[in-house]
């Protein structure tokens, strides 16, 4: 019989102030960072909670969590008759606990009470910034089948890609008997644990847990963190821990660089990951817009949402997002473009031409490549944007570079002529 998910309870962690995303996460919680043009961040593991038949589930945050939790309260809304629910679970200060969460363990530390209020059997513990596939019920029913105090979702990475991960040994049976965070290339030596060009398991940063023996955990143990601290004391104690093995795509979006790849491959012609995928949608906010108006373009491998207004332009290898608009003689080239929260009414425009700003979008003439144009900005005329690869990371009042690219941050007003 399948595995009854009705007693499990699936927590989301929105993570911290986002520093390696920023300057996207200047005004926004990294889960609610914009992806391929249409959905968020936190639409990922959602999503896949409730194709998972996972419908009790809590969001952790702290840092710039507006737009986050109006995200969700306007796209998750379950009948009455289901019984679920996405809840956010903002850091707070109590009688208890004055501070903020100071870590992955430490946030569901502070929240204790809350994650035993659905008295549920089984919690599965997941990130706010990773895009995949997954199937979580499999996922529980190994953990159950194996009787796992905890479990840990892995994927075979190679030695060069190990120092990103939390890297574990696992024998035979799949259990685990030690675990080291992010470990540097010279204490590599020893932790294979499969043949092949790659023999390390890396941890996904995707748990299970027994109920009670997380709370016993985070009762019993001080340190802040899941792969620092509380696994490896788990470890220490002889808990029944398993590594559950997955081969599908999996990508850690949590740099500039690792947002701006990520998104450009999906207009490719063949996307890692396929957000046309019928049987396993990915959900996120109905928007009631209107499709994307493109009048005598060039685009090729462009990934346009919906609302856009395209005329004479030239688009390759882009990500073109929700109510953008780019006007006559613009060329894009490998350009993530956020696209805008709202349309520009008559009075608005007229008001741009009084004040001599430039319209929302990007301007006649603009030529633009290697970068990130966050919402609601206002590219002018004839401005010239080049990559900036060998450039040292730097910020301006304009734009910021980080990992050789430039993200013109949101809301921004780029005027005519200017050279980047």
């Amino acid at each position: 019989m399948p595995t009854s998910m009705k007693d499990v309870l699936g927590v989301i962690l929105g993570g911290g102030a986002g520093t390696r995303l920023y300057p996207l996460t200047k005004l926004r919680a990294k889960p609610a960072v914009p992806l391929a043009g249409h959905y968020r961040l936190i639409d990922i593991p959602i999503s896949n909670c409730i194709h998972s038949d996972i419908n009790h589930i809590y969001v952790l945050t702290q840092f710039n969590s507006v737009s986050l939790h109006r995200h969700i309260t306007r796209t998750y809304q379950f009948d009455n008759f289901s019984g679920g629910w996405v809840r956010i679970l903002a850091a707070e200060q109590t009688p208890g606990s004055t501070s903020w969460y100071q870590g992955t363990a430490d946030a569901l530390r502070k929240q204790l009470f809350q994650l035993q209020v659905p008295r549920a059997s089984d919690i599965i513990i997941l990130s706010g910034d990773h895009l995949y596939r997954m199937d979580y019920s499999k996922f529980v029913e190994f953990h159950r089948e194996h009787d796992a105090e905890i479990t840990i979702a892995v994927k075979p990475v190679t030695a060069q890609d190990a120092s990103r991960f939390g890297v574990l040994r696992a024998d035979e049976d799949r259990r685990i008997s030690s675990f080291i965070e992010k470990p540097s290339q010279e204490k590599l030596q020893g932790w294979e644990s499969i043949a092949g060009d790659k023999p390390y398991l890396g941890s996904m940063g995707i748990y299970i847990f027994k109920t009670k023996t997380l709370v016993d955990e985070l009762r019993s143990e001080e340190g802040s963190d899941f792969g620092k601290h509380i696994i490896p004391a788990a470890i220490e104690k002889g808990m029944e821990i398993y590594a559950y093995p997955f081969g599908g795509y999996w990508e850690d979006i949590g740099t500039i660089r690792a947002f701006y790849e990520v998104n450009l491959a999906l207009a490719g012609p063949h996307p890692p990951f396929d957000f046309f995928d019928a049987d396993w949608p990915i959900y996120t906010r109905a928007r009631y817009l209107p499709g994307s108006r493109i009048l005598d373009s060039d685009l090729r491998q462009a990934f346009i949402a919906p609302g856009c207004i395209i005329e004479r332009a030239t688009i390759r290898e882009s990500v073109i997002g929700l109510r953008s608009s780019v006007r006559p003689g613009a060329h894009l080239h490998r350009v993530v473009m956020l696209g805008a929260d709202y349309y520009e009414s008559e009075a608005d425009l007229k008001e741009n031409r009084q004040l001599g700003l430039p319209d929302i979008g990007v301007g006649e003439g603009s030529v633009i490549e290697g970068a990130i144009l966050d919402k609601n900005v206002r590219i002018g005329r004839n401005v010239v944007i080049r990559s900036h690869a060998a450039s040292p990371d730097e910020e301006t009042k304009s734009y910021t570079i980080r990992d050789g690219l430039v993200v013109v941050s949101k809301g921004v007003t780029i005027p005519d002529g200017t050279i980047i």
